[in-house]
């Protein structure tokens, strides 16, 4: 009897985990001006990266309490971590430009050219570079942290948002103008094939399992598409909010998360290859558009504020000066 009342206390405990609803936990508050793209964790580090204007404000990634700020001359875009080079890299997208900081002192090291509208950037641990997503370039640019010389810039036919890489030598990038799914070789750097992702439509969020080898892209439309990245199957098409501007996937876990600027973060389950099931929409704030997640907590952080009302000819409202939050979600 012992034995069984344990074995039921178990699952239990594991039904209680797998269903706990998630919430926002903490709320840290940030006391500048200008707007914000990408936020990065460091799952290696207390450290939280987040694009804020022209400066990247690095906070204690569990008290919210400030670590440093790096200034830089124009606009933060994103955040790339190359610790086995002890460098971080910043995309300033009206400058062109990467900037590389020291991971330690944070200290300004140098200024990368890279192509028009520098906006995306990831570490690439398979090739040991750094890559940007040069929107108006219809370009990216690789980058060899060891130099910080650019090695190529490739080409595409259309905007490019966010890229990852599979761990094994191929990278794969949303073409958001032609809506589809690059697939690049990590090597040559030559483009192998574009991958349709209808019924998708201009998706900027992408993230990958590489276990079971499935991308998921967050699409304009209010959709995110599950594809085979062997092949560019699409597995299934799942609903999400309105706005998503970035897509995570939590390795451990199996959770894909898709956060959306109408205000919610659409939480699916990955229960095998092929099957993914919405377990939850969390209402989170208006303009919670991207996020970050940490690897080893499993929080989710997502970087907002307070707007003040769209104008005619803005691409989005701009974000009242004092009022730039990030927002923690757990279990």
């Amino acid at each position: 009897m012992k034995r069984k009342l344990q074995l039921l206390s178990l699952t239990l405990l594991s039904y209680t985990i797998l269903h706990a609803q998630y919430k926002i936990s903490q709320v840290f508050h940030i006391k500048s001006g200008g707007g914000y793209d990408y936020t990065t964790v460091d799952s290696l580090s207390n450290r939280l990266y987040l694009s804020h204007g022209t400066q990247v404000n690095i906070l204690d990634k569990m008290t919210g309490d400030s670590i440093g700020v790096i200034k830089t001359d124009k606009d933060v875009h994103g955040i790339a971590l190359a610790h086995e080079f002890g460098k971080g890299y910043i995309s300033n997208g009206s400058s062109n430009s990467v900037l590389v900081f020291d991971l330690k002192t944070f200290k300004v090291l140098s200024h990368v050219p890279a192509g028009e509208f520098t906006d995306g950037i990831f570490y690439d641990d398979y090739n040991k570079k750094v890559i940007t997503c040069n929107g108006r370039g219809k370009s990216m640019t690789v980058i060899d942290p060891s130099t910080d010389q650019v090695v190529v810039t490739i080409k595409l036919t259309g905007w490019p948002e966010t890229a990852v890489s599979d761990g094994q030598g191929k990278i794969y990038v949303n073409n958001a103008e032609k809506s589809e799914i690059d697939v690049i070789d990590g090597k040559t750097y030559q483009i192998l094939n574009t991958w349709p992702i209808a019924p998708g439509k201009s998706a900027s969020g992408l993230a990958i399992d590489r276990v079971t080898m499935r991308l998921f892209a967050g699409c304009d439309n209010q959709k995110l598409i599950v594809m085979n990245a062997y092949d560019g199957t699409i597995i299934t098409t799942l609903p999400i909010g309105d706005e998503c501007d970035a897509v995570g996937f939590d390795k451990k876990l199996k959770i894909v998360y898709s956060s959306n600027g109408d205000g919610t973060l659409t939480i699916i389950q990955e229960q095998s290859p092929d099957k993914f099931v919405v377990i939850q929409n969390l209402k989170t704030k208006k303009g919670a558009r991207t996020h970050a997640v940490d690897q080893i907590t499993h929080k989710i952080y997502l970087p907002t504020g307070e707007f003040a009302p769209k104008k005619a000819g803005e691409f989005r409202p701009s974000l009242i000066p004092g009022t730039f939050q990030v927002l923690v979600v757990e279990k």
